[in-house]
């Protein structure tokens, strides 16, 4: 006679099997894991290398900015800013080669109105990436204002009055911005938006092609620390004649975002192949960089670092 399995044998090869199961399904996941981890890895390092190639070559051409600024601008430790036709069309970009945990920026507007006492406002938005540490704004106007104590602006922010400009030493119709004046605006502008106002009083007149026109400089510092892995490029094309690099206009784009460099970015040495740690001579004495990038998708795991490093010296600071 032929036996069936048990209940208590039917549950325990169950058992079994499941067992079975959830250590291949353990096993197939970690392996596949580990090989998204290690491709991950793969791309991210190739993206590092693409990047520090090109990085090297704009470093090798730079070249004094189209309004006659020297070379170099910036030199830190982890930001490098300077100049060079990145894109061969005669004028030299300013770019930025960046990974920090501070941000700045600015940005700026104007308006006018053509009425007896009119007023007219700008706004600033959508300009924070991080969390805003400190912003202000200066103020300059232009128009009927030479009849002090009586003709002037008042300033508002999001409804608040900041103060006044042109109160004294100001002229009717100069045709250059005065009246100038620099207010704290960070708590008015930690929602990411900010509105300005500027209301002439009454018996300022319409007496040039306007009655009042308004220049608000609006300037911020971030924190960036939820992007201290991201390498980062900015660059600014030169614009109006003469030519000027306009802050607001720096096309931004992430070169990778596994950057987790301890030690410098950036290095810089003098003709002697001396290291240069601090300013003016990061500027004026610099002939030579060691570019050094550190790249790893999870500090937390294997494989360990890898570690990118290029020497490049600059065509137009030539070794003496």
């Amino acid at each position: 006679m032929k036996k069936g399995l048990t209940i208590i044998e039917t549950l325990a090869a169950i058992g079994i099997f499941t067992l079975l199961m959830v250590t291949v399904s353990s096993l197939i996941i970690s392996i596949y894991r580990s090989q998204d981890y290690s491709w991950q890895q793969a791309m991210a390092i190739n993206e590092a290398r693409r990047g520090i190639e090109i990085m090297s070559k704009e470093i090798r051409e730079a070249r004094d900015a189209s309004d006659g600024s020297y070379v170099i601008e910036k030199a830190e430790d982890k930001e490098f800013i300077f100049y060079s036709d990145i894109d061969d069309d005669g004028k030299a970009e300013r770019v930025r080669y960046f990974l920090g945990t501070v941000g700045s920026g600015g940005l700026t507007r104007e308006c006018q109105t053509f009425f007896k006492g009119g007023s007219c406002e700008v706004n600033f938005s959508d300009f924070l990436e991080g969390d805003l540490v400190s912003a202000s704004v200066k103020v300059s106007v232009d128009g009927d204002f030479g009849w002090k104590n009586r003709e002037y602006a008042e300033i508002f922010s999001d409804g608040e009055k900041l103060g006044d400009v042109c109160r004294v030493g100001c002229s009717d119709c100069p045709s250059t911005w005065q009246g100038t004046a620099t207010y704290d605006v960070t708590g008015r502008s930690a929602d990411d938006s900010v509105n300005f106002l500027a209301d002439a009083t009454n018996k300022v007149d319409p007496l040039c092609s306007h009655s009042m026109k308004a220049r608000f400089e609006f300037e911020f510092t971030e924190d960036l620390s939820a992007f201290a892995s991201e390498f980062r490029k900015g660059v600014i094309e030169p614009v109006g004649d003469p030519p000027i690099y306009p802050v607001d206009q720096e096309e931004i784009s992430i070169l990778t975002s596994y950057v987790r460099n301890a030690p410098p970015i950036f290095e810089y040495f003098d003709a002697d192949g001396n290291k240069i740690i601090g300013y003016p001579a990061r500027l004026a004495d610099t002939k030579l960089m060691k570019l050094h990038l550190v790249i790893n998708v999870s500090p937390d795991r294997p494989p360990t670092d890898f570690e990118l490093e290029s020497f490049v010296q600059l065509r137009n600071l030539k070794l003496e």
